[in-house]
């Protein structure tokens, strides 16, 4: 599954249980934001004990994408599964600042930047 614009790619291979962003992810709002709330979550549902999460190249995340991102860390977290595994990059600055918040909702995370 693939939601692409001009702007941004996310995409879920259910092979390798790994969800990519790339671009920048500049929506205004939690509803804008849904279509990717759903993917994540759908893929949260699978079967797959580990979910990898590559942002590494998302260039930019607005607030309400943050947003996202620890709606969908609370809903991992309350499933007990599966183990996610986000890797970002140590080039995008806000990365190295905001990633590490989701570990603090979920401590079981595991979070590594290249």
């Amino acid at each position: 599954m693939e939601i692409k614009t001009d702007d941004y790619s996310v995409r879920y291979d259910e092979a390798t249980a790994t969800i990519s962003c790339a671009g920048s992810l500049r929506l205004s709002g939690m509803e804008e934001y849904a279509p990717i709330l759903e993917m994540l979550n759908n893929a949260a549902e699978q079967q797959a004990e580990q979910l990898n999460l590559d942002l590494r190249n998302l260039e930019f995340l607005n607030s309400s994408g943050i947003n996202v991102l620890s709606k969908f860390v609370i809903h991992v977290r309350q499933r007990k599964s599966p183990q996610i595994n986000v890797k970002g990059s140590t080039k995008i600055p806000w990365q190295s600042k905001s990633l590490k918040n989701l570990q603090r909702l979920l401590p079981t995370l595991e979070l590594s930047f290249e």
